[in-house]
């Protein structure tokens, strides 16, 4: 009998708490694993006496759901993706709804999109995001693909998720092809960002500042009290406040970051389409560079360093840390936004960028309050350039420059690597310069390959080429931008 409204494929954990999740809003749930005693011990565990079907063929789950089909596949993201969809495009009628909710390369999505579409079939590729949580109470969900699906998925995606303070639920439509999967994987780079840059600052006051675990706890538990409330804010107090037997169990955590790609797809996609993602790039290497935890141990040994001794004010250090991470976690959306709005017009995706600021609101890793700031940016103007521009982000940073300046100063004296929030200050001030050293640096390309330049007293777009050295003669290389 065709009842269930909804089918998921992939009963790991989060797949397994978006069924108990759907279930909790009134959708009956048929469900599949490619494991298929995992479908059984799920129906008769977590799932006793609830309304989810469990099926042990793909023919037996498109057959137990309701016209249009809709089936959702919580699948590692790659071949698996492409193995479901081979499998299941036999087994459905036109108009029927394939759904990826896994981590997907956006650029995957584009492609399974067209090539559903082709078969008479719907696609959507949608981010999920707010760990095994966030799956079952409310994710945030980011859903692209084909337009003709979203109204059919719709009510059971907004029912599923997380919800702002007004009741608006964080998810709508982000836009076609692989628009949704695109944003889930910039939202991962901020991630990336906005956690390295939390780090800086534990390093900066336990190592620097020489602040106890118990007084750093209680430095985040007022930040997360003012305009730095968030969820990465708030998890790091409690973990900094975390003990077993009395032995902090952050102590006992070996400094080697592990990673799974989407912090990478998104620096690669800031270098495809020239973007200066600088610090969420940074926060990606320096989870490289923890890897390298036997070298660093050898280094440590021979290589030098300073060896000065914090002598300020610790409790208006503290602040100017606070002040530091607010003004760099500004600059860390300012590129994340950039970024999207540059690949959008690559792709011809119409994002709403405001909107984005709402689906991330709650639910999601990166939820802040911080993120209705950027929604009422883009509410001004929905053209906003750099959120740097906006008369709110521009006199906050402003206002914290200076600290921001102070603690950077500090962190080079004693030898504490900040290379996120750095990466952030230098940005801003590349970004504030009129005048960049790349003048020369177009003459030293001239020079040796005859690459051209601009001048400034002609039109943009017209090239020139000197004969620096009186041997290379008039001919030029064609001009061109990677």
């Amino acid at each position: 009998m065709s009842n269930a409204d909804i089918g998921l494929i992939g009963l790991a954990v989060m797949g397994e708490n978006l069924v108990l999740n759907m279930e909790s809003r009134g959708c009956t749930v048929a469900v599949f694993n490619r494991t298929t005693s995992k479908v059984d011990d799920f129906v008769n565990g977590r799932g006793k006496g609830l309304k989810i079907i469990g099926t042990h063929s793909l023919a037996e789950l498109c057959a137990a759901l309701k016209r249009p089909r809709k089936i959702m596949l919580m699948v590692k993201a790659g071949t698996p993706v492409d193995q479901f969809i081979e499998q299941l495009l036999p087994l459905l009628e036109e108009g029927d709804i394939l759904i990826d909710g896994g981590n997907s390369h956006y650029p995957d999505t584009n492609r399974r999109t067209e090539y559903v579409e082709s078969h008479g079939k719907l696609y959507i590729g949608t981010g999920v995001s707010g760990g095994e949580e966030g799956a079952l109470r409310g994710p945030s969900i980011m859903p692209g693909g084909s337009p003709k699906a979203w109204p059919h998925v719709r009510p059971i995606f907004q029912a599923i998720a997380a919800r702002t303070e007004d009741g608006t639920p964080c998810c709508d439509w982000v836009g076609e092809a692989g628009a949704g999967h695109f944003v889930k994987m910039v939202h991962n780079g901020i991630e990336y960002g906005d956690m390295q840059m939390i780090c800086e600052a534990y390093h900066l006051l336990r190592e620097g500042a020489g602040l106890s675990l118990d007084a750093l706890r209680d430095a985040f538990d007022q930040w997360n009290r003012g305009e730095l409330n968030s969820y990465l804010i708030e998890i790091t107090r409690d973990i900094l406040g975390y003990r077993e037997e009395g032995q902090a169990v952050l102590d006992l955590i070996l400094d080697a970051a592990g990673q799974k790609g989407t912090g990478k797809w998104t620096a690669e996609a800031a270098l495809d389409v020239g973007q200066p993602l600088t610090l969420i790039g940074e926060a990606v290497f320096a989870r490289c560079l923890s890897g390298l935890k036997e070298e660093r141990v050898a280094a440590s040994k021979v290589l030098p360093g300073p060896t000065d001794r914090f002598q300020g004010d610790r409790a208006a250090f503290i602040e100017d840390v606070r002040q530091a991470l607010y003004a760099s976690k500004i600059v860390s959306y300012a590129q994340g936004y950039q970024l999207m709005r540059a690949v959008a017009n690559v792709q011809g995706w119409n994002l709403n960028y405001g909107g984005i600021a709402l689906i991330w609101r709650g639910g999601c890793i990166i939820r802040s309050a911080f993120l209705g700031d950027i929604k009422r940016a883009y509410d001004r103007d929905p053209k906003l350039v750099n959120l740097l521009l906006d008369p709110f982000f521009r006199d906050a940073v402003s206002k914290a420059l200076p600290a921001w300046r102070r603690v950077l100063v500090t962190a080079v004296t004693l030898g504490i690597p900040m290379p996120a929030t750095s990466a952030a200050l230098a940005y801003y001030d590349g970004y504030r310069c009129e005048r960049l050293p790349a003048n020369l640096l177009q003459a030293q390309r001239d020079y040796f390959g005859a690459h051209t330049y601009e001048r400034v007293d002609r039109p943009r777009g017209q090239f020139f080429h000197t004969n620096w050295t009186g041997r290379g003669g008039e001919t030029a290389s064609s001009s061109y931008t990677v």
